[in-house]
Order: structure tokens, then sequence, then C-alpha cells
């Protein structure tokens, strides 16, 4: 089946490096260092690494904990960090630097994984949530490089997707050295698909180990007091295309419940940046963007964050978040970023992605999920009206995320004292 799936993914190799290209004509960082994914480095690394991949910026945020504790405890050992996307690998450089060796994931081809591994000679492959590459495993089996999915996480719709080609899936997850999974009902579909069930743990969701910068803070609290004086700001973060029709139509029927009222709209996607700004000009609206050199007035109706890695800032300066992804069928993204800053937490009905922390949310009253558009303008006129509700989701929410702390460490502990693998072949692997 293996060899199936090589053969389909090498015909079709001309056409998924065209789509790179045609990707390329709207965030041409698609069209850098595209030789990478083909496994041509330009750069001799340090050999013996840490490999952690992270497909893109949830992953990288999400595993930032983890690179930091393995930097720390291990100073000498070197580490990988691989991201599928550009945004990925621009968060990777902003956030760890010179600290850690970068370069984009390799395609799961044989030769291209082979001389990835020839290059690097990792020492271990720490992959984040639910990556499973046929070929990169089985080439580190042969080559006893030891292989773990760490928070890891599996839809009852991606299960369903991998369980119909398991003959290709179950070989795969048995190369796979430990599956530290977000929760049971994860594991046990992993288990279902042909992970070591001896090596499958719950270790909780490494997302709650967030840490929000001072920087951060106080750079949102010095903009929401010198872009936003005295605005009421509703934020409506990592939008995917159909959201933004969504709130900027339903601006005027909320701004006349909230005078003070303007929209901040960070859209998931850099690509999109300009087609957002036009079409917030279409709605009649009046327009900042964060590039542009306009600066917002009373009368501004919208402000949209053409930038990357601010978001931590932009939630600082809000008053009401409601996270993106989710009023579309993508799944929904991390609403545990805006509830540690300190925003009271909305989204849509779509959150599979993030089911198990959406429910708990939920249940502890520190998050509201919006069926429909009529819902959305009831509850920030809601919110807007009852502060004291708003001040007391956001101590909720920091109560919440406390409690479920600890998952770094846990998973740290666990790959550190692998009695397959021990960290002193770490340090010494070349």
């Amino acid at each position: 089946m293996r060899l199936l799936y090589t053969t389909l993914f090498t015909l079709l190799l001309p056409l998924v490096i065209l789509r790179l290209y045609w990707r390329g004509v709207k965030a041409p960082a698609y069209r850098q260092r595209w030789l990478e994914r083909l496994g041509w480095y330009s750069e001799k690394p340090e050999l013996g690494a840490v490999w952690v991949h992270a497909v893109s910026v949830g992953e990288v945020e999400a595993a930032i904990p983890l690179i930091n504790n393995l930097l720390e405890q291990y100073p000498q050992q070197p580490v990988l960090v691989t991201t599928t996307t550009p945004t990925g690998s621009a968060r990777v450089q902003a956030l760890l630097g010179d600290k850690v060796q970068h370069v984009y994931f390799p395609y799961d081809l044989p030769w291209v994984v082979s001389r990835t591994l020839e290059r690097f000679k990792p020492a271990m492959l720490v992959v984040m949530e639910k990556e499973i590459w046929p070929n990169l495993y089985a080439t580190c089996k042969t080559q006893n490089i030891p292989v773990f999915i760490v928070n890891a996480r599996l839809s009852v719709k991606s299960g369903k997707l991998y369980k119909m080609i398991t003959p290709l899936i179950k070989p795969v997850l048995e190369n796979v050295n430990a599956v530290l999974a977000q929760t049971e009902e994860d594991a046990q579909r992993f288990v279902e698909l042909g992970a070591p069930q001896n090596e499958t743990h719950v270790t909780g969701n490494i997302k709650f180990d967030i840490n929000i910068d001072e920087a951060s803070l106080q750079e949102g609290m010095l903009l929401k007091r010198t872009l936003f004086p005295g605005r009421f700001v509703l934020i409506a973060a990592s939008t995917h295309e159909g959201e933004e029709d969504i709130f900027l139509n339903l601006y005027a029927q909320l701004k006349q419940h909230i005078p003070e009222l303007i929209l901040l709209l960070v859209p998931r996607h850099p690509e999109r940046f300009a087609a957002v700004i036009d079409l917030a000009k279409e709605n009649q609206l009046k327009v900042v963007n964060r590039t542009g050199d306009d600066f917002c007035k009373n009368e501004t109706d919208v402000y949209i964050a053409d930038t990357m890695g601010e978001l931590k800032m932009f939630y600082a300066a809000a008053d009401l978040a409601f996270v993106g992804g989710s009023l579309v069928p993508v799944g929904g993204h991390n609403i545990l970023e805006p509830l540690a800053i300190g925003v009271p937490v909305m989204f849509g009905p779509h959150m599979h992605n993030f089911q198990e922390i959406s429910d708990l949310a939920l249940s502890e009253n520190i998050a509201v999920q919006c069926t429909d558009n009529a819902q959305i303008v009831e509850r920030v006129i809601d919110l807007y009206q009852q502060e004291a509700t708003r001040l007391e989701m956001v101590q909720h929410g920091h109560a919440f995320i406390q409690q479920n702390q600890g998952v770094t460490e846990m998973i740290f502990d666990y790959l550190d004292n692998f009695d397959r693998f021990v960290a002193d072949k770490v340090r010494r692997a070349v």
C-alpha cells in the first residue's frame, strides 16, 4: 500500500510544485526556499538534532513551551524545527530566531526523506498533533530514529477518513514509538488506527501551557489608549473567507446599540489582507489598516490588522473577542490565547478542531457560542451591556487555564525518560 501511495505522490509531485507556485501569486513566501521541501538545503546543519515538526502558526505556538524546555534543559543539544506554511516559518523565526535550526518540512517521498535524514541525522522526531507520514516514519524506523506524536488529536471526521485507508495507516502508526494524546477519545482513535496501545497515553493539551509575554500586553493596552480611546473594540480574529462578510454586514446593526463600536478584523491568512480591505470598503465603511498611512478617528468603523505575529497584542487591545474559523466549517481556532490575555471569548458552531476545549469552556461559562448571525448580534450586545459578566468570564477563564496547565512538563518527562531512548543518547548523537 505504501508503494502505491509513493507512486501516486511521485506522479502528482509536478502538480504539487505548481500549486506551490500558484499560491505564491498571492503569498510570495510560498515561492521562497521551495527547494527545502525537496530536501535541498543551503546551509550546513548541526547534526544529531531533536527534530520538532509543527505544521503552521497554531502548532508552532503550541510547541514553543516544549522547545524552550528542551533548550533550557539541554543547551548543547541542537534543535531542528520544521513547518509546512510560510506563516509557520515566520512564527518560528520571530519566536526562536537562531536558537534553533529551521527549514521547511520535506515532501514525503523516499528520496526526499532520505536526503533530509542524511543531511541532519536527527536523534529523534517529535511531531505535533496529527501528522502521519508513511515514508518518513518508515525510514526513521529503519534508521532507529524514535518517532513521537505529541499533543496528538484526531477528530471523529479525520478518524473516519483514515480508517478508509487502514492498510496504509496501520503500518505507519506501528512505526511510531509513542502517541501522547490530548484526550481519551483521541488516544482511542489512534489505537483503533494501529497505534501501539501500550505506548499511547493521555497527557492533556499542551496549548493550556500558554505564555503571554508582558510586552504584548503592554503594547495592546498602549494600542487601546492611542488608537481606540473611548471605543468598544470587538475583535474578529483568525477569520476565514466568508466570516469577514458576516461581521461587516452586522456592523450597522451592532452600531445602533453600541455607538462607540469599532470592529477589529484579523484575517488568518496574509494573502487575503488586500481582499478583506476591499470588502470592508465595498460595505461603505470607513476603514483603516495597520500598514496604511491613515490613523483611527472617531468615525472609523473598521480597523484591519494586515500584519503577522501581532495577534496577542490585538487581543490585549480588545474588549470582546470572536475567534474565527468557527462560522465556516474550518473547525475553529485556539480560544485559550484570548482567555489567557483576559478577553471574553465568543465563537461559532464549527469548533471540531478544539471540541474538548470549547465544550469545557462552555460548561464553565467562560465562553459564548453563537449558531447564527442573530445570536452574534444578541450576545455581543448583551456582553457590551453587562460589564460585570465580562469581568467574571475573564476571572474564571484565568482559573480554567491554570487548572489545566502542566502538560509540557509531562510530555518532556516522557520523552526524556523513554525506556528505549535515553536523553544521554540525544545529547551525544551525531
